[in-house]
């Protein structure tokens, strides 16, 4: 059985995953739409896809479409994703599921109600660390799991200016002011993509802006944002809490490394930094770096990265690590491609199998929520000052 896909949006990041979706045997023909045609003209031609649409529009009224993947500027998610279950069709979003509570719940609801395929493209998902961390919570290894810590570490001068420039055109600077805590999935799903837990409450703390450069600048930003670096702490469900980190303005190489998790349990505990991770117990310390280390599948300078900055192509080049179970993937995937910590093939299998199948996907929208809205929560509570807020939850997937 397979299926038709319509990619929307041509930017840096959607010919990566038109790759693989078009390799995958579980779908058939593969088109692409963006607001620049000349755009979508050019990957179409670059990756030998069925076609072109000259608008998402026609793109959903067309019966040659089954599904949709939506790579398209962050904010803008979250509508796209309704029009797309509206017209009934099958969805992929990238990160993040949306930006406010309210399109969150609107998304909810209509995959409930229209019985269609969403899920929200979460690389930490598959993240080696967080893969490591849910297999072992599953086996009781750490005992009682009371504490965790998620980081997403990536300063703006490794690579996101010029990303930005490319994405936003002459006024990119109000954009570039994206609140970080509006993109808290990295963070807060590769600690409840293991700890199978959700936010109940959360008091943040944002940094103001010193640069000066006209970006995160409260009178340029479209958000109306002046934090480039936000902390939150969160309560979660049946005890215990953990903290998340977003740094735009860093001291930090997140060409190496830029989402790392550490986790505390009664009985053991397991930290990442960027070059090194570890597995701790009473009795004492085993290095685990290499079981969490990815081998890249590309070279930095392929060809097919020359559009994107240097300091953003780790991304796109990682393999899979050793704790990766690579078995339930299709052999084409083999030499292809991967990225992000090599979260990238098992996140385009994980829709696709949940589409032919009927079946759940592992970030759906019920967990996606869960990953997503409490990034939303905590920026309301940095721009209160700290004040501690509630976390609504739309509860478990139906069964």
């Amino acid at each position: 059985m397979t299926f038709s896909l319509g990619i929307v949006g041509a930017g840096q990041f959607s010919g990566q995953f038109a790759t693989l979706f078009q390799a995958h045997p579980g779908v058939s023909d593969v088109h692409v739409t963006d607001l620049l045609p000349d755009r979508a003209g050019r990957l179409a031609a670059a990756q030998g896809l069925a076609g072109t649409f000259p608008s998402y529009q026609a793109m959903l009224e067309s019966p040659d479409v089954d599904a949709v993947a939506i790579f398209t500027q962050r904010w803008t998610h979250g509508p796209l994703v309704l029009q797309g279950l509206n017209a009934g069709k099958h969805v992929y979003s990238a990160v993040p599921m949306a930006i406010t509570t309210e399109e969150i719940a609107a998304i909810v609801e209509a995959v409930g109600r229209t019985g269609l395929t969403y899920m929200m493209g979460e690389t930490s998902q598959y993240n080696p660390a967080t893969v490591h961390a849910r297999n072992q919570i599953a086996e009781g290894a750490f005992g009682r799991i009371f504490y965790a810590e998620g980081d997403y570490v990536h300063d703006m001068d490794l690579g996101f200016y010029e990303a930005y420039q490319y994405s936003g055109g002459e006024n990119w600077k109000q954009t570039a002011s994206y609140p970080p805590l509006l993109y808290p999935t990295h963070s807060v799903g590769g600690v409840l993509g293991a700890w199978q837990t959700y936010a109940t409450s959360v008091s943040a703390i944002g940094v103001v802006d010193e640069r000066g450069d006209g970006v995160f600048d409260k009178e340029v930003s479209q958000f109306g944002n002046d934090f480039s670096n936000a902390t939150a702490l969160f309560e979660v469900a049946g005890g215990g809490s953990f903290r998340t980190n977003e740094f735009r303005r860093v001291g930090y190489p997140s060409h190496i490394r830029e989402s790392r998790f550490r986790f505390f349990g009664t009985d053991a505990s397991m930290e990442q930094l960027a070059t090194v991770a570890l597995w701790q117990d009473k009795k004492g310390v085993r290095d685990i770096s290499e079981l969490l280390e990815p081998k890249p599948t590309m070279a930095p300078d392929d060809p097919s990265l020359q559009h994107i900055a240097p300091e953003l192509r780790a991304a796109f080049t990682s393999g899979s690590a050793p704790v990766h179970d690579r078995a339930r993937l299709p052999r084409e995937f083999d030499h292809l491609h991967n990225g992000h910590e090599g979260s990238h093939h098992f996140l385009v299998d994980d829709f696709v199998t949940a589409v032919n199948t009927r079946s759940l996907p592992s970030v759906n929208a019920w967990v996606a929520a869960r990953y997503t809205l409490p990034g939303i929560v905590a920026h309301d509570s940095a721009r209160q000052g700290g004040v501690r807020l509630e976390i609504p939850d739309f509860g478990d997937a139906p069964a």
